[in-house]
């Protein structure tokens, strides 16, 4: 169905945040059609403000008081759509598709922990945080993909979207680091020897120490992309390009950080935009095959 007036504007406007904010996951979303396109623009738009807020210079009781603003107005849909560009289109996919919106409730909660201050003891303590953060979007988008399969597909797209925060956390460490957060367990920091204090360009552990922490993260990372792509063949030949391209460019990352841990102390690393277009397009021709 073709959107029209203040509802197609608000659809622009949230595939232009999408364009300009959305340095890997617009890669994948462009091979979605139209429709759905739109709609999972939308979901981006709504977690780009979540986070914004929860990354922000405010104080952290302000923020935290925006972020229950946000939960409060995504609970009280439509109603609090009005002028909003961003909760108008939402609300109109989630009249479309079946969104689970809840699922926004966790992200929330995500980046709340993140205002906090959260640290977290054990690996299970951060996969809570990941699935909050990431699992989260993982969901939300697959009520834009849909599925034959929805308790499996769920479950499924959560490990993908923990595999994606796990590498953003190694991509991020020293960046985080420097903002006063820390998300490795302090059980695999003890089990290293590591601090994570900053020293000058890197870290003051040692590097050898380091870098065995970092590969050991990784390869935790790489074995939830193995388990959440099983999700592909769950979904429909465009969706299943548009979710293998994220990953891909990811996991490509991933990659890279195996290869050279001490990488992430001196850039932040990233694919070129030739990488990443590379490896959007064999996932289209792949699922397209």
């Amino acid at each position: 169905m073709s959107a029209t007036g203040p509802l197609a504007a608000a659809y622009r406007h949230c595939e232009e945040i999408t364009r300009r904010e959305a340095r890997n996951f617009s890669y994948g979303i462009r091979l979605l059609p139209r429709d759905r396109r739109r709609a999972l623009s939308a979901v981006y738009a709504t977690a780009r403000r979540i986070d914004d807020i929860g990354d922000g210079v405010l104080p952290p009781d302000e923020r935290l008081g925006r972020l229950d603003e946000v939960r409060d107005a995504l609970h009280r849909l439509p109603e609090t759509a009005g002028h909003d560009p961003v909760l108008l289109a939402l609300h109109d996919a989630a009249r479309r598709l079946p969104i689970p919106l809840s699922a926004f409730d966790e992200l929330i909660d995500g980046c709340a922990a993140d205002v906090r201050g959260t640290t977290y003891a054990t690996m299970d303590d951060l996969l809570w945080y990941c699935r909050c953060v990431a699992g989260s979007v993982g969901r939300l988008s697959l009520g834009v993909f849909g599925t034959g399969a929805p308790p499996r597909a769920a479950a499924l797209a959560d490990a993908l979207g923990i595999a994606l925060q796990l590498t953003n956390i190694l991509r991020d460490l020293r960046e985080d680091r420097l903002a006063g957060r820390v998300y490795l367990p302090k059980d695999d920091l003890d089990r290293f020897g590591c601090n994570l204090e900053p020293d000058g360009d890197g870290f003051a552990d040692p590097p050898e120490r380091f870098a065995a922490l970092v590969r050991f993260e990784a390869e935790r990372a790489e074995r939830w992309y193995e388990t959440g792509l099983r999700l592909l063949p769950m979904l429909d030949a465009r969706s299943a390009a548009c979710t293998a391209a994220m990953a891909g460019i990811y996991r490509r990352l991933l990659a890279r950080i195996a290869e050279d841990p001490l990488a992430v102390t001196r850039t932040r690393l990233s694919l070129s935009p030739g990488a990443k277009a590379m490896v959007a397009a064999r996932a289209l021709a792949l699922r397209s095959a």
